[in-house]
């Protein structure tokens, strides 16, 4: 079981979509700052607009959010993928080189996640990066160029 590629992308996939539906909480709760100084960070962040030229006045907050979504969508479409592929049996080529273009992308969010962010997002794509890697490192290799 964990010598098969499928397995590791299945576990990959599964917390893709498992960590864009955590993330999106962050969506039901408005947030609240627990002293004045935050509660100030806060109302800037959310009532201060930004002309940002050709009619576009969006607030820090708006920018964030945006950003947020994109992350949450970029986390299920790689989950989703993931699980499309492999319920279509797609051969080992293809799967090899779908897990390299998810570890590109999911490796570069797990490093600015690192830097950027706080412990669950790092622990999240962590986890998928990781998952990733094995999923690779077991997918079997086909005699791509001997096949002329």
């Amino acid at each position: 079981m964990l010598k098969n590629y499928t397995f590791w992308l299945k576990t990959a996939a599964t917390l893709q979509i498992l960590t864009a539906l955590l993330h999106s909480l962050s969506f039901i709760n408005k947030p609240q700052g627990t002293n004045d100084k935050e509660k100030e960070m806060i109302t800037l962040m959310t009532t201060n607009k930004m002309d940002m030229g050709a009619g576009f006045t969006p607030t820090m907050f708006n920018i964030v959010t945006s950003m947020s979504i994109g992350f949450a969508l970029m986390l299920v479409l790689g989950g989703v993928i993931n699980w499309y592929l492999l319920r279509k049996k797609a051969g080992p080529e293809i799967m090899r080189g779908i897990i390299v273009i998810n570890i590109i992308v999911f490796g570069i969010s797990f490093v600015a996640n690192c830097f950027l962010t706080f412990l669950p997002p790092v622990v999240c794509t962590g986890l998928i990066f990781l998952s990733l890697v094995l999923a690779f490192m077991t997918v079997p290799k086909t005699g791509i160029m001997n096949n002329k």
